[in-house]
């Protein structure tokens, strides 16, 4: 680059930088994408009776549709991450948005149940999937050298911000006016995002001719290997030869399948079996989603006091004997049992991250992302195979109560697997 092009950039190096660093414009336009991709979660427990009413699908058929979703929100995140070295962040999140609106959009013409599983669980879920954790990382990393910590846990928080947006709307409107208009709102949130990724996101600092936050020299981009997709794999390759790996990842999908595949997909469907109704129901889940954020930034600090052992076998017992009580606390009100159990679950709904990512950085050093996202992975997996199957249980029983007393003997099993995870005392990371 010479002549006129190199005098305008020194000119932009010398200007006196702006207020307010551009890391922060683009985290807070990750948090809004982040923000409007989660108006999705909040629309399957809502819309599974209106779905039943209309088209007689079962509660297995939505669980179903939730299933795919979920198995490829955690299978296309590692993948979207290479896609964004490789493409750009604009782009890939871009067309995550579209895939979200389009999903959400076109379920309004289902006539058939295939195309509820084609609309809302590939569609959406390859959406959703490209904008999780390593959109997150991907910002964190590129952007910050300071503060890159509380930038992950803000971006991470989006989602449960999301829920708690977006629940008591898609209810009451649902409620009042049916679930197409639910399903629209939806995909209009998600649409909104697309013009300010287009004018607010960059790829890396230097396209703004800047240096990360708080970086002291600027970073030249990395250059992408050829096969940034065998990256991936290689997280994977790394983390099997592990045991530790196979303990984490089993744990984790015990997380994913008694939080995002059994509460998160069924919990207004079985309070609503309960004489609930779906509003009430849906205040008190995006109630779990206010305390995620509280329960989460608090398990983080404890994760650096405390051996994160310890900690899952607590968190895992806990919810254990939360779901073993609930099917006795669900009633056609909030008594205070229910509330009891919704502020535990709250708490302890993603409390099980910060300490797992921990023993992860132990066996794996720098090699801990990519591995953690097959771990991440896992999660996923486990609310897939829960949402389907509690929805298939709920159809066999007539109610869940199996399903949630199957869950808490999962989490005996997730205290079992986290008890065998010895750390290293003197390793070198993989």
């Amino acid at each position: 680059m010479t002549g006129p092009e190199t005098a305008d950039l020194e000119a932009e190096t010398r200007r006196p930088g702006p207020r307010v660093h551009w890391a922060w414009v683009v985290a807070a336009v990750g948090f809004v994408a982040i923000l409007g991709a989660a108006g999705f979660r909040s629309v399957p427990g809502v819309m599974m009776m209106p779905l039943h009413d209309e088209f007689g699908w079962s509660h297995g058929t939505v669980g179903l549709a939730m299933s795919v979703n979920m198995t490829l929100f955690g299978l296309t995140a590692p993948f979207a991450a290479a896609l964004m070295d490789r493409f750009g962040v604009r782009p890939v999140l871009c067309a995550a948005l579209l895939l979200i609106t389009a999903g959400s959009a076109l379920s309004v013409t289902m006539t058939a149940s295939w195309q509820l599983v084609l609309f809302w669980g590939v569609l959406v879920g390859m959406g959703t999937g490209s904008i999780s954790m390593g959109f997150v990382a991907t910002i964190a990393t590129r952007w910050f050298e300071e503060r890159r910590g509380l930038v992950t846990g803000v971006l991470t928080a989006a989602g449960a911000t999301g829920q708690l947006v977006f629940l008591p709307v898609v209810a009451e409107v649902t409620t009042r006016h049916g679930w197409r208009w639910a399903s629209l709102i939806v995909a209009a949130a998600a649409l909104a995002v697309v013009p300010l990724v287009l004018v607010f996101m960059r790829n890396h600092p230097s396209d703004r001719g800047l240096t990360a936050y708080g970086a002291t020299e600027a970073s030249p981009p990395a250059v992408v290997p050829t096969g940034s997709f065998r990256a991936a794999f290689d997280g994977l390759r790394i983390g099997a030869r592990v045991p530790a790996f196979w303990l984490l990842a089993s744990s984790f999908a015990i997380c994913g399948m008694t939080t995002n595949g059994l509460i998160g997909t069924h919990f207004i469907p079985a309070a609503n079996d309960h004489g609930m109704p779906t509003t009430v129901a849906a205040g008190l889940l995006a109630t779990v989603g206010i305390l995620d954020v509280a329960g989460t930034v608090f398990s983080g600090w404890l994760t650096d006091r405390v051996d994160p052992r310890l900690l899952l076998v607590v968190y895992y017992a806990g919810r254990g004997l939360s779901l073993l009580c609930l099917p006795a606390l669900l009633s056609p009100h909030a008594n205070p049992g229910t509330w009891v159990f919704i502020i535990f679950y709250g708490l302890d709904w993603v409390a099980t991250v910060p300490p797992t990512i921990a023993l992860c950085r132990t066996y794996f050093g720098a090699r801990t992302p990519v591995v953690f996202g097959w771990v991440f992975a896992s999660h996923q997996i486990g609310a897939a195979v829960a949402a389907a199957g509690a929805g298939w249980l709920r159809d066999l029983q007539g109610d869940y109560d199996l399903a949630f007393y199957l869950a808490a003997g999962l989490c005996a099993v997730a205290v079992l697997l986290c008890l065998g995870v010895r750390a290293p005392a003197s390793r070198t990371p993989v």
